[in-house]
């Protein structure tokens, strides 16, 4: 795993990065994206502990992001925070679906929005107005 920082008390940079290098899970490619959970900032520490146990057990991909206590311009509520999960593949909808369920099992059981890469890269974001974002939403 990376950095061992409290994504409520870090303040220097936006994100917090979890990297399973022990795992088989496939590179990214041009079409990865991540799912998106949205969590209260009262509860993201604990919530970030719990998808970096199933990341480091290899029930998710290869990678997560907590975003953290330093507000991002590109966030809408600064009392909700996101962790992302992602995949390898946009298209690969099996393995996309996969990982959706191992998110349910942690409990979380609200639909969840998944989000390309490119749509990131391409600055679409609700907070700039843009809508349907997702390429998934279950």
């Amino acid at each position: 795993m990376s950095f061992h920082e409290t994504p409520s008390k870090c303040q220097d940079h936006y994100w917090i990065f979890a990297t399973n290098i022990e795992t088989n899970y496939p590179d990214p490619t041009m079409r990865n994206g991540k799912w998106l959970i949205f969590i209260h900032v009262t509860e993201i520490d604990e919530t970030w502990e719990l998808i970096k146990i199933a990341l480091n057990e290899g029930l998710l991909g290869k990678t997560a992001k907590v975003s953290t206590i330093k507000q991002n311009p590109n966030v809408k509520d600064k009392d909700t925070k996101v962790i992302c999960v992602y995949t390898y593949d946009s298209d690969d909808e099996d393995d996309v679906m996969r990982i959706r369920n191992e998110i349910r099992k942690l409990g979380f059981v609200k639909k969840l929005p998944y989000k390309t890469d490119h749509a990131t890269v391409s600055g679409k974001y609700e907070v700039r107005g843009h809508v349907k974002i997702s390429k998934y939403y279950v």
